[in-house]
């Protein structure tokens, strides 16, 4: 299975990465962002561009599955320039994933409060509801994560200082959150395998919750 990856500096994209180099069936991932990455191994090949409106020039074929983590806060960004990053960008991944294979597997990650209506008073959350939407439209097997409060494993960190801060508090509360609130907790793990559960076997549903994803694999 050949992966595509954007967002792989990012906290869920560095879990994703790791799964995905960790799983047999995978042959390789190709990673796609403005940032180099850390990662060094023989199945990781790494296309570092600043535009990521335009993959005319990135090779995708042969692409089964394309795992979408990149994203950026809505705080202090105008709509315009968060729908640029959000639906913009990601629509533009899933039309050169569409053109290397118009079957391929989508996941997008979004997040709880996504509006799929389109017309809350939320700006983040009508883009990212149009930016599902959009995806779901497509001829690609897509699917939407919506995941609540996600912990870092294995060395995944947020690029965000204070984030970083917080998940180091959290760390030592995560057992106690889990059992509290096991239907809006998960982690980069998780993230990573069940995107690879979902590239593998699919699922009924195209919208997932943190309890749905959580359960596609141990």
């Amino acid at each position: 299975m050949k992966v595509v990856v954007f967002g792989a500096t990012g906290m869920v994209g560095q879990g994703v990465v790791r799964e995905c180099l960790l799983a047999p069936d995978v042959e390789s991932v190709v990673s796609v962002g403005r940032s180099p990455s850390d990662v060094r191994d023989p199945k990781f090949q790494e296309v570092v561009t600043a535009d990521l409106l335009d993959y005319s020039e990135i090779d995708l074929s042969g692409v089964d599955a394309c795992f979408f983590c990149l994203g950026v806060s809505s705080t202090g960004v105008s709509e315009a320039d968060y729908r640029r990053v959000t639906y913009d960008i990601t629509m533009a991944a899933a039309s050169a994933v569409v053109a290397a294979n118009p079957a391929a597997t989508f996941v997008y990650v979004s997040g709880v409060g996504a509006d799929s209506t389109e017309k809350g008073r939320t700006m983040w959350a009508r883009v990212r509801g149009a930016t599902e939407n959009a995806l779901l439209a497509t001829s690609l097997q897509a699917y939407v994560l919506r995941p609540g409060y996600i912990q870092p494993m294995h060395g995944a960190t947020s690029r965000t200082r204070l984030y970083r801060v917080l998940y180091r508090v959290v760390r030592v509360l995560y057992p106690a959150l889990r059992a509290v609130f096991p239907k809006h907790v998960s982690t980069t793990e998780r993230i990573g395998r069940a995107m690879l559960g979902l590239a593998r076997h699919g699922a009924e549903k195209r919208i997932l919750y943190s309890a749905d994803f959580n359960a596609i694999t141990p």
